[in-house]
């Protein structure tokens, strides 16, 4: 430094000399003399704030954190899937014989039992047949009895000689057909007996009827179509196309393939249904191009609130518990993205972790991957941290000491500022 200002003296002396003289020279001397003073000055206020701040941050003035270190836990996995309520029996109700329709006996969306009478087609027509069916029986019947009769009286005229072995034969060859023709007419009547019933048509199941697609009125037959359908309302089921590796983490953490397993069903309005189901079927095939595995549960429904059709969010439980890392929620942020963590280096400096998690344990976010056992990660002070910065590590007690004393200071500070307000 001493020769660098020796330097411009001497060359400033030199130039000042032979151009302006002494006065001149003396001006600008001083005038090199404040500058170089006030670059020193510069650099000095410069190491200085250097210095104050490294003792401040020595002196304890980093963000203060406290940290938690990762475990693990035994809990229930679950996962989650789209679903759709579907009936165990979606019946269409059709007419089994033609004729017109003069009848109904239900208002649309009625719940109704198996053997309630539904629709009535005009009977008319099918009483007649079954009059006549009827009326075939009883004269083949009575016919039959005459022949029996006669029978009896030959077989004892034949013993006698009194009619031919020709005569006799005739009559049991009449009395034979008599008999064949009673079972024809019992049959035809039984027939039209069961028409008759069909202009009755019953509910085959019980369940919640649907909305009428042919009318009173109209002529009906059983290539009409379905009249109404009827769905099964209790019991229920619910299906859902699980994750393929989803199923095989279950398979790993039941070590079976079997049913049983609880499922949750949540409303599109985020309310959980009242009763949990019970998985009673899974598919034997992965579905290529979506990557899942059908699965099935049952439902008890007795308020009718799962209707056929409808989509849910459906949770499916593992039997058995699985050891698996845990974070405190209060650790965790979210992005659009992704969720993460602060997790300590080796260095105590914190680092954003990105991690992926399967559902909630108590207060704790059960980690499917990015963080492991012996893991640390701060849990609060977490607004002050910058990453890769350091931290100071805390117990809970100063930092709540640490808290109390930032709001005592800034209430002093608005005090502060009111009294001077007034004054």
């Amino acid at each position: 430094m001493p020769y660098f200002f020796d330097k411009i003296h001497v060359d400033n002396y030199i130039i000042c000399t032979c151009l302006f003289g002494d006065k001149m020279k003396r001006i600008i001397l001083i005038v090199i003399c404040i500058l170089s003073g006030a670059i020193l000055a510069r650099f000095l206020a410069y190491q200085f704030a250097g210095f104050m701040s490294m003792k401040k941050m020595k002196a304890g003035k980093l963000p203060g954190v406290t940290v938690e270190e990762i475990q693990t836990r035994d809990v229930i996995k679950k996962f989650d899937a789209p679903g759709r309520i579907q009936s165990v029996s979606r019946i269409d109700v059709i007419a089994r014989i033609s004729g017109y329709l003069t009848k109904s006996y239900f208002k649309e969306g009625d719940i109704v039992k198996k053997g309630q009478v539904l629709f009535e087609i005009e009977p008319q027509e099918y009483q007649l047949a079954v009059n006549k069916a009827k009326a075939n029986l009883d004269n083949s019947k009575a016919q039959l009895n005459y022949y029996n009769k006669q029978l009896l009286r030959y077989e004892e005229l034949v013993k006698q000689d009194y009619v031919s072995k020709a005569q006799y034969d005739q009559i049991l060859s009449q009395r034979d057909s008599y008999k064949a023709q009673v079972a024809l007419n019992e049959s035809a009547y039984k027939d039209a007996l069961r028409n008759l019933g069909y202009t009755k048509i019953k509910a085959p199941v019980d369940g919640q009827i649907g909305m009428l697609k042919i009318t009173v009125g109209n002529y009906v037959t059983p290539s009409a179509g379905a009249l109404t359908t009827i769905n099964s309302v209790d019991p229920i089921y619910v299906t859902f196309p699980l994750d393929a590796k989803n199923y095989t983490e279950l398979l790993r953490i039941d070590k079976s393939s079997d049913v049983n397993r609880q499922v949750d069903l949540y409303f599109s309005n985020g309310t959980k249904y009242e009763y949990a189901g019970e998985q009673n079927f899974h598919d034997n095939n992965v579905d290529a191009s979506t990557g899942t595995i059908m699965m099935r549960a049952v439902f008890k429904n007795p308020k009718g609130l799962l209707i056929n059709g409808n989509y849910a969010t459906v949770y499916i439980y593992s039997r058995t518990k699985d050891n698996v890392p845990v974070v405190p929620q209060v650790a965790v942020m979210e992005n659009p993205q992704y969720k993460f963590v602060y997790k300590l280096d080796e260095k105590n400096i914190p680092q954003v972790q990105q991690i992926e998690t399967f559902g909630q344990d108590g207060k704790d976010w059960i980690v499917k991957s990015g963080l492991k056992k012996g893991d640390r990660v701060v849990v609060t002070g977490i607004q002050t941290v910058i990453p890769g910065n350091p931290v100071r590590i805390l117990s809970e007690k100063e930092i709540e000491e640490l808290n109390k004393k930032s709001i005592e200071d800034s209430e002093k500070k608005e005090s502060e500022e009111e009294a001077k307000g007034v004054s």
